[in-house]
C-alpha cells in the first residue's frame, strides 16, 4: 500500500544512514569558520519580501522564478529564505553591527528554499554553509574569504575542485560595459531566448549565464567586463591574485563569470568539481559593497560565500570518499529477568550521566537474541545482568572484539569502562 504522503517534490528526509557524510561536511565548516575568526549567525527562515526584491534584484531568475512568497493573516508578503546574504545583512543594519570592530565576520549553517528544477544535488530545499565578512573593502579579505572555502573542500578530501574568479566592476566602470554589452547582443536580439531577450533590457549581466546552446554561441565575441575595469578595480582584482598566488591556490580567470545576483561587485568566483551532472558549481561567492546602502543601512562593504552542503556530500559519494562512521554504543546491556530491570534501569541511567554511551533491548527478549543486537550494534562492551550477576553484586562484562568475559563489582563498572 503506498504512503498517503510523500515529501513534497525536490525536498527530502535527511535518515540516521546519511548523518555520518553530513555531520562529517558540517563539522568541517564549524571548525574552519571559527579557524577564521567567524562567529555563528541565525536568522529567521522568513524575511520580508522586499528584502529579497530589493537586495538579490529584480530581473534575477531567483526573485522572478524561484522564491516561495506568501501573505501572512496580517496581509504582509514573506518569503523563505532564498539565499544567505541579504538577511545576514539586515540583522548588521537593524542590530547596529556597524559600530563594532570591523570587519564583522559571521558564518551560518541553514536551509535555503527556492522553485527550482531538481536535479543531482540540487533541492528545491537545500543546505548551505555560509560566511559573510561586512565593513572592509581590503582585497586581502577576498583572499581570506576565498581561502577558507578552499580549505574547507580540502578538509572534507574532495579532488578536482577548481576555482573560477573574475571582476564584474563597480558602479563606475560597470555602465560603461553594459552600454557595450547591450548594443553587441541587441544586434542578436531575434536569435536569442525569450529569457535572454527579457534579460537585455532588465539585467545584462544574465545574459552570460544563459545554458541554452543557440544563446551561448554569441558569448565567445561579446564585450567582457574584463577589459573594461576601473584602475580601482583592476587595482582590486591584481592584488587579489597576488595574494591568491601567495596562499598557493591555483584559479582560472574566468571572463564571463558573473553570479545571478544582483548585489555582486568587483571579486566574483565560483567551485566546480568533477563528476556531479551537468550543474557542476558546488559553490561560490563575490564581493557586494553597495548592499547595505540599498538595503537603508550605512556604508558597509562585505565579501562572502555560499556552499551547498547537499552539492558536497554528493561529491564526496561521487569520489568515494571514505569518511568517520557514526559513533557506535561503548556499551550494550543485556538483561535477564523481569525481577533485574530496576537494577538496569539504574545503572544505564548511572552510565549515561556519565557519559558512557549505553543501548539495550526493550521488552523481554530472549538472551541470545539480545546478544544478536549487542553484535549488530558495534558496542565495545556488552555487559550481562541477570538475577545471579545481581546477588553476587557483579555485572558479566564481555570484550566484543576478544569475547572474553569477566564479573566486574557493580560500583567499579563505571571506572572498568572509562579505563577499558
Amino acid at each position: 500500500m503506498p504512503p498517503l504522503h510523500r515529501a513534497p517534490r525536490g525536498t527530502r528526509d535527511l535518515l540516521p544512514a546519511d548523518r555520518p557524510s553530513w555531520d562529517f561536511v558540517e563539522r568541517a565548516a564549524h571548525t574552519l569558520a571559527r579557524t577564521y575568526g567567524f562567529e555563528k549567525i541565525d536568522t529567521p527562515t522568513f524575511e520580508d519580501t522586499g528584502l529579497f526584491v530589493r537586495g538579490v534584484g529584480e530581473g534575477t531568475d531567483i526573485v522572478d522564478k524561484e522564491m516561495y512568497t506568501f501573505e501572512d493573516k496580517g496581509k504582509n508578503s514573506l518569503t523563505l529564505r532564498s539565499e544567505g546574504t541579504a538577511p545576514v545583512m539586515r540583522a548588521y543594519i537593524e542590530n547596529g553591527m556597524h559600530v563594532l570592530p570591523q570587519p564583522v565576520k559571521l558564518y551560518y549553517m541553514t536551509s535555503i528554499f527556492r522553485y527550482d528544477r531538481p536535479q543531482a544535488g540540487r533541492y528545491r530545499e537545500h543546505k548551505q554553509f555560509g560566511v559573510e565578512a561586512i565593513g572592509e573593502t581590503d582585497p586581502a579579505l577576498d583572499a581570506d574569504i576565498i581561502a577558507l572555502a578552499w580549505d574547507f573542500y580540502s578538509a572534507i578530501g574532495l579532488s578536482g575542485i577548481s576555482l573560477q574568479l573574475n571582476s564584474i566592476g563597480c558602479p563606475a566602470c560597470r555602465p560603461t560595459f553594459l552600454e557595450k554589452l547591450v548594443t553587441y547582443y541587441r544586434s542578436h536580439r531575434d536569435a536569442l531566448c525569450g529569457d535572454c531577450r527579457r534579460r537585455l533590457e532588465v539585467n545584462p549581466l544574465r545574459l552570460f549565464d544563459c545554458k541554452i546552446e543557440s544563446c551561448r554561441k554569441w558569448i565567445a565575441d561579446a564585450p567582457k567586463m574584463a577589459d573594461g575595469l576601473c584602475q580601482d578595480c583592476q587595482t582590486h582584482f591584481d592584488s587579489l591574485q597576488n595574494y591568491l598566488a601567495i596562499y598557493g591556490i591555483p584559479y582560472t580567470r574566468n571572463p564571463i563569470l558573473v553570479r545571478g545576483l544582483d548585489y555582486y561587485t568587483k571579486t566574483v568566483f565560483e567551485f566546480w568539481a568533477e563528476g556531479i551532472g551537468a550543474q557542476n558549481a558546488v559553490g561560490g561567492g563575490g564581493r557586494y559593497d553597495g548592499l547595505a546602502e540599498l538595503l537603508g543601512g550605512p556604508k558597509a562593504p562585505g565579501i562572502g560565500f555560499g556552499i551547498g552542503l547537499d552539492r558536497a556530500v554528493l561529491t564526496l559519494q561521487e569520489q568515494q570518499i571514505q569518511i568517520p562512521s557514526a559513533e557506535r554504543p561503548q556499551v550494550f546491556l543485556v538483561h535477564l529477568g523481569d525481577e533485574v530491570r530496576h537494577q538496569v534501569s539504574l545503572l544505564i541511567r548511572s552510565l549515561r550521566t556519565s557519559g558512557i554511551r549505553v543501548a539495550f533491548t526493550y521488552g523481554s527478549r530472549s538472551m541470545r537474541a539480545q546478544m544478536r543486537q549487542a553484535n549488530a550494534s558495534g558496542a565495545a562492551h556488552t555487559l550481562i545482568l541477570g538475577q545471579s550477576e545481581l546477588e553476587k553484586g557483579v555485572v558479566a562484562c564481555r570484550g566484543m572484539a576478544t569475547s572474553q568475559q569477566e564479573d566486574i563489582p557493580l560500583n567499579d563498572i563505571l571506572n572498568y569502562l572509562k579505563t577499558n
